[in-house]
């Protein structure tokens, strides 16, 4: 078997550019890689790896990786293989592997659609898919996961499936993250939605610290179309940083509401007239294709780890250590990232998939800059959390997983399904998924 598409190995020049993704840390160091531009380019590499006795790799542009390849193995990059094409009538799209959530967006805003895309618009929408998907619209509409109508996807014996045909297949694929197969394009729900009512409320905790208590009670008030949560961080005392924000430890509460007969602009005045006037203000109406703007978040590619606990609650205890663990006296930089669940991501969606814990409320991640293992830190911030935690979210665990931290990812019983059609699908394990179900 012959390798098509664009090929290179570590003397290729290009090769440091190719096999480099937003996350820096212990990037992959393959034999070879494959930049795919069509299925067929995919389906080829796949049956080299398996004829050479090669681990394969599938490298988009999101935020981390589990296990990377270190000097052997080959990695599929699909960033070439991204094209969108939009169904009005059906509210549905089909996007290849490689695009990110910004060019289905670009697609579908035209037809007054939107897809149930991530806080960040430069992650790659398939991969994000499979491990479950927790959106802007999450407490409306479920996961991303859960909105799947069709899946084309690569076995590891380099068979093409139509997922939909095979239920266990289907199932596993939704949510059980990239253990199956390397999927190559999918079909997903669109909904109409033109516009938002969001943005981010920044206020300084050493004035106002009830932020977080008072984030949580307002949760607990709101209906299904406010999606919402909050980044607890230290900015740094850097010019570039607004004179406001400049070196202070800031709580950032980040909404994201659907107005659709809701009086939006109320709903957040209910938070703002608990906090008092914050330091930064950027909440109003703006259209689906800029919802980047609401979180905000960096787009320069680092160096980081990070941990999740999903909780069933939040207790205010817990609450009140996370300025002492992990603020501005914390060993490194540590961000505190706070979602809001429930709503709709409790429901059971009309074609059931593998994404666990459907009944944690709420879910919570801290996430550092820099290439030290920071296992012992995090695991610390989480430690008052202890008595709450349901389990964890493999999208945002960055850096690689323990067999019972995956685990703790999923329901037991859906957990040894999954480890069972891992046998099934990809029998001599060649399949480096970034959390491995083993």
């Amino acid at each position: 078997m012959k390798l098509t598409g664009k090929h290179w190995t570590a003397d290729t020049p290009g090769y440091d550019e190719e096999r480099l993704g937003f996350q820096r840390r212990t990037p992959h160091q393959p034999a070879h890689i494959v930049g795919a531009t069509t299925s067929e380019d995919v389906q080829r590499a796949v049956r080299y790896a398996a004829e050479h006795g090669l681990e394969i790799a599938v490298k988009a542009s999101g935020h981390g990786h589990g296990a990377p390849l270190d000097g052997g193995g080959l990695l599929i990059t699909t960033t070439r293989l991204n094209h969108v094409t939009v169904d009005p009538p059906t509210r549905t799209a089909w996007i290849q592997a490689g695009a990110t959530w910004q060019q289905v967006i670009d697609a579908t805003a035209p037809h007054g659609l939107a897809p149930l895309s991530g806080s960040f618009p430069g992650v790659t929408a398939v991969p994000y898919t499979l491990g479950g998907g927790l959106g802007l619209m999450a407490r409306r509409y479920g996961f991303a996961a859960d909105n799947v109508r069709r899946i084309e996807v690569i076995t590891a014996d380099g068979e093409l499936h139509k997922a939909e045909e095979d239920p266990d297949l289907f199932w596993a694929l939704r949510g059980g993250g990239g253990n199956f197969g390397v999927v190559t394009a999918m079909e997903i729900d669109l909904f109409p939605v033109p516009t938002l009512h969001g943005g981010s409320l920044y206020y300084d905790l050493a004035t106002t610290p009830i932020v977080l208590k008072a984030w949580r009670e307002w949760t607990q008030t709101v209906p299904d179309s406010v999606t919402s949560a909050v980044a607890v961080l230290p900015f740094p005392n850097l010019q570039q940083i607004p004179a406001n924000l400049r070196g202070k430890y800031i709580a950032q509460i980040q909404l994201s509401i659907i107005p659709d007969g809701l009086d939006a602009p109320a709903v957040v005045s209910n938070l703002r007239d608990a906090l008092g006037e914050p330091l930064v203000d950027t909440v109003g109406e703006l259209p689906f294709a800029e919802s980047g703007k609401i979180f905000d978040e960096p787009g320069r590619p680092d160096a980081f780890s990070s941990r999740n606990a999903l909780l069933s609650d939040l207790d205010p205890e817990a609450l009140a250590t996370i300025p002492e663990l992990a603020g501005p006296s914390a060993p490194v930089m540590c961000v505190v990232g706070i979602r809001h669940l429930g709503g709709a991501l409790s429901h059971k969606p009309a074609v059931e998939n593998a994404v666990g814990h459907r009944d944690a409320q709420y879910s919570l991640t801290v996430l550092s800059p820099g290439e030290d293992d920071l296992r012992a830190l995090h695991d610390s911030i989480l430690a008052p959390w202890a008595k709450d935690v349901v389990g964890r979210s493999l999208n945002f665990s960055m850096g690689p997983l323990t067999t019972g931290e995956t685990q703790a990812a999923f329901e037991p019983a859906d957990y040894e399904r999954l480890k069972w059609l891992r046998g099934v699908y990809d029998p001599s394990g060649i399949l480096r998924a970034n959390h491995p179900i083993t």
